[in-house]
């Protein structure tokens, strides 16, 4: 979404180095765990514009990129009558428009802090990535009494591990970030 607040001229050169000092500052080695809990290239970004933006974003260049295949899925899941979320995180204004266009009405992103309808570049805990996912995921099984051990999960990167790993029935789907490797070792299926 990043990239494509950069061509529509949103932000620009003072976000993203704003954005690289503050990783500068706070990285651990190797590790993106501070850009996912920031997303400071949005400071002081109106929030109705962000959302407008995202919503079209999802429409011209997400849902079209969703496979058939992952689409017949879910829709199978929604005619058996299963529990359907989606958990990502991704913010929030991403995520809620796609889950609209999947009919999808369980949503979990990145909730992102906002002051007077401008956004402070802060995204609030829990964020539903790593083991923050796996716990909105067990708050869901318990919310809805879910047995783990029957249910399916379905993730791309090594942010959806800990998810996996609790399910009775993990997927990895178009896996990127060494995902395969991972996938392979715990014995998951990749599609």
């Amino acid at each position: 979404f990043f990239r494509h607040l950069w061509r529509d001229g949103l932000v620009g050169w003072p976000e993203l180095r704003y954005s690289a000092a503050y990783l500068l500052r706070h990285i651990p080695p190797f590790s993106l765990s501070p850009l996912r809990r920031n997303k400071l290239y949005l400071t002081d970004l109106e929030v109705s514009l962000i959302e407008m933006l995202a919503q079209e974003f999802v429409e011209s260049a997400v849902f079209r990129r969703l496979s058939p295949r992952a689409l017949g899925v879910l829709s199978r899941h929604q005619d058996a009558g299963h529990v359907v979320a989606l958990v990502s995180g991704s913010p929030e204004f991403l995520v809620k428009p796609l889950a609209d266009k999947l009919g999808v009405s369980l949503v979990y992103g990145a909730r992102l802090e906002s002051h007077q309808g401008r956004y402070t570049g802060r995204v609030f805990s829990p964020l539903p990535y790593g083991e923050g996912k796996q716990r909105h995921v067990e708050r869901l099984a318990s919310r809805f009494n879910l047995d783990l051990q029957r249910s399916y999960a379905y993730g791309d990167s090594p942010g959806d591990f800990h998810t996996l790993q609790v399910v009775g029935h993990p997927l990895v789907v178009n896996p990127i970030r060494g995902m395969a490797r991972i996938a392979r070792r715990q014995g998951w299926p990749v599609t």
